[in-house]
């Protein structure tokens, strides 16, 4: 029997998740079949159940759908109830959907373990107020920063995101515009999607210091347009969030699978993963 999986989003064409999820049966001598489906906000629910009516053994949701998938899940586990966002659910025999949300978990596992860069008493930036960023708040500040300050364009967005997570931790939010006002940060993370029409948010020099680690949750062969605006303002460490990409899928594959990959070998395959979009 192949378990069949697939990640919903739009765009979905440039996923590299069923690559990395066939790379992980591989490495635990599972049988999976993983593809891409593209929805709307109008298809999306009926593009879930009919997935599941199909056979299907779960899925994966990517921008911009994690909030909606929050509503469409029968029950949420913890993380997805806190962000009311979901990356990944789970299809049972009987019928139910329930929504995980494996986002957080796999950003701190990948700047603090895989990138060595502690969070703990560091002034940290999270760019957006969407489903990526509501995943990625109370993991963010279970790390201990002193400040996780949330700026979007619409600032009233990031206010309530920034209220409803204070009980976890210092939380401050602003507009883009009124970063002008603040002292700079140690860690940015774009959680954006505005690198999908190739922009970036607008920022001003002066929230960079020498020591600022810049992070996109967005991957791409070239570099994204939010590095590069940040490298030109003097930052010289930075990633992109493939390694994000790797460990959440491995948290979402110990929820369908029962074990988690080793995530090692994924990393020493990564060219030949992101270049499997273009195939």
């Amino acid at each position: 029997m192949i378990n069949r999986y697939t990640i919903i989003g739009q765009p979905v064409a440039q996923s590299v998740s069923p690559a990395i999820h066939h790379m992980f049966g591989e490495l635990t001598h599972r049988r999976l079949l993983y593809t891409r489906t593209e929805a709307t906000d109008a298809t999306f629910s009926d593009i879930v159940k009919q997935w599941q009516a199909s056979g299907g053994k779960g899925c994966n949701v990517t921008a911009p759908f994690k909030e909606l998938a929050a509503t469409v899940c029968d029950r949420l586990n913890d993380s997805a109830k806190l962000a009311e966002a979901v990356n990944t659910i789970e299809m049972h025999r009987d019928g139910s959907l329930v929504g995980h949300n494996t986002d957080g978990v796999g950003l701190i596992a990948d700047i603090e373990k895989n990138k060595r860069v502690p969070l703990v008493n560091k002034r940290v930036l999270i760019l957006g107020a969407g489903g990526a960023t509501r995943g990625a708040i109370a993991p963010l500040l279970s790390a201990n920063p002193s400040c996780l300050h949330i700026a979007n364009r619409s600032v009233d967005k990031a206010e309530i995101l920034a209220n409803k997570f204070s009980s976890y931790g210092p939380t401050a939010y602003s507009s883009y515009d009124d970063l002008n006002n603040t002292a700079s940060f140690d860690i940015i993370i774009n959680a954006t999607s505005m690198g999908f029409d190739n922009s970036a948010p607008p920022l001003p020099a002066t929230i960079f210091n020498t020591g600022t680690f810049a992070y996109d949750m967005m991957y791409k062969a070239q570099q994204t347009p939010f590095l590069a605006l940040c490298e030109s303002f003097g930052v010289t460490q930075y990633a992109d969030g493939f390694g994000m990409l790797v460990e959440q899928a491995a948290d979402a594959f110990l929820i369908w699978e029962g074990v988690r990959p080793k995530t090692r070998k994924i990393y020493l395959a990564t060219d030949e993963i992101i270049n499997s979009a273009n195939a």
